[in-house]
């Protein structure tokens, strides 16, 4: 047992206090509140370009009333013919001319307007175009149909899906549940499929180059092979436990402190824009408090000690695997890559069935899905927050833990016979062989 603490230590202190990691460490969260700064920045970018486009209104669509400008374009009605406004055009006096031709039909639901101009005309601005558009042809059809605009506009609809418990007692959830619900598991879900592929390459690399170094060689005198595989892989998994609980701590903070970087009021569209589209600043704003209640009224005393069991499992679990390759493969990295194939299948399959899972936490494929071992390591973890009923649970963990066990034991057979083993290319016929050899 010393020995394995011995090892364990060993694995830890020698990554955590390497400059690189502490480097990694501490500026992946940084990237990170750069990343949302920035993101942001680019999202709310519109483009310093003022454009002047003159409109010619053949439809008598705007009855005198103003195009509607924004904070880089505004727009001037003309009654001049195109071919003199075309000529405005070349002097410099617009950018552009937009023409609303004449209705001919009231009946009709697509219409054609047209923009002149030798600059091409930017995806944003073409939309918001055609918004404007729609809204004055809208406008303009319920006063010649002679329509009542307060009955039309009546007729639009909004629905808001609210969950109701069947005992009075019962839990009441918002609509907004469902969403920070998914949003909670796919993020659960994401951080576990990373660590097992991070985690689970940095112990196959480090068995791989111990390997090919011959240390290992100077090691196994000392201590037996499954300890020294054991220890290793306790030891890198601490190390990743402590990579996430500072990245835990560190990214919420610097989030925060990248928050006061964001100009609110760049970041969203403008009161006037909101409203011709239909949004309501009042409403974003309550949709976004309500997320952030569902979001501490989860119940993360169930959560988060079950994520930590399912990655810890699905860490041993694939981390074994990942080091009885390393153990396999001598200096050429082909052989690895062939080796590994069949251990990322599963790992990427659950990865996809955890779409499923937080579309569906019920359906019968994300329940399997997440009792079958080789996949509950990332499926579980998404279906967490829907408060899966408890046997599920129990019968995943169990399922597990079994697994855990039986492939800590081949891989640590495997690992017996291929550490030592030089100059011979590793097959699947090989490594079973190793199973049964007799030390």
């Amino acid at each position: 047992m010393n020995k394995l603490w011995l090892i364990i230590q060993r694995e830890y202190l020698t990554r955590v206090t390497k400059k690189s990691f502490i480097i990694a460490t501490l500026i992946t969260p940084l990237a990170m509140g750069v990343f949302f700064v920035l993101v942001a920045y680019i999202m709310s970018y519109e483009g310093s370009e003022e454009l002047n486009i003159a409109v010619i209104d053949n439809a008598g669509v705007l009855r005198d009333k103003a195009f509607g400008d924004d904070n880089t374009t505004f727009y001037t009605t003309i009654k001049s013919p195109l071919d003199e406004a075309k000529e405005l055009v070349k002097e410099g006096n617009y950018d552009g001319i937009l023409v609303i031709p004449a209705i001919a039909k009231m009946e009709v639901r697509k219409y054609t307007s047209y923009y002149y101009s030798d600059a091409s005309l930017g995806l944003d601005k073409r939309m918001d175009i055609q918004s404007k558009l729609k809204k004055h042809y809208r406008n303009y059809k319920i006063q010649e149909l002679a329509l009542d605009k307060k009955k039309m506009e009546s007729v639009d609809v909004e629905i808001d899906f609210q969950p109701e418990p069947l005992d009075e007692d019962g839990v009441k959830e918002s609509s907004m549940a469902a969403y920070v619900k998914a949003a909670i598991g796919g993020g659960l879900a994401f951080v576990m499929y990373m660590a097992v592929f991070i985690y689970g390459m940095m112990v196959m690399r480090s068995v791989s180059e111990e390997k090919t170094s011959r240390i290992v060689e100077v090691m196994i005198s000392t201590v037996k092979p499954f300890q020294l595989m054991l220890g290793k892989i306790i030891g890198v998994g601490a190390v990743g436990l402590t990579q996430v609980t500072i990245w835990g701590i560190l990214l919420p903070v610097i989030t925060f402190i990248a928050s006061f970087f964001i100009d609110p009021s760049a970041s969203q569209p403008g009161a006037s824009d909101m409203a011709a589209a239909g949004i309501d600043q009042q409403d974003i704003m309550y949709q976004f408090t309500q997320a952030m209640e569902n979001l501490g009224d989860q119940n993360w005393l169930f959560i988060a000690p079950l994520f930590l069991i399912f990655f810890l499992g699905g860490y041993f679990l694939y981390a074994s695997m990942f080091a009885a390759v390393g153990s396999a493969v001598g200096e050429d990295t082909g052989e690895s890559q062939s080796l590994t194939i069949p251990i990322t299948i599963p790992i990427v399959i659950a990865f996809y069935i955890m779409f499923v899972a937080i579309r569906a936490p019920q359906s019968a494929l994300a329940v399997w899905a997440s009792i079958f071992p080789l996949f509950s390591p990332i499926v579980m973890p998404a279906r967490l927050a829907f408060d899966p009923p408890f046997w599920q649970v129990g019968l995943s963990i169990v399922l597990l833990i079994a697994t855990v066990i039986f492939f800590v034991w081949l891989s640590g057979r495997i690992y017996r016979v291929g550490i030592l083993m030089y100059g011979k290319k590793a097959t699947f016929k090989e490594l079973f062989k190793w199973v049964f050899y007799k030390a």
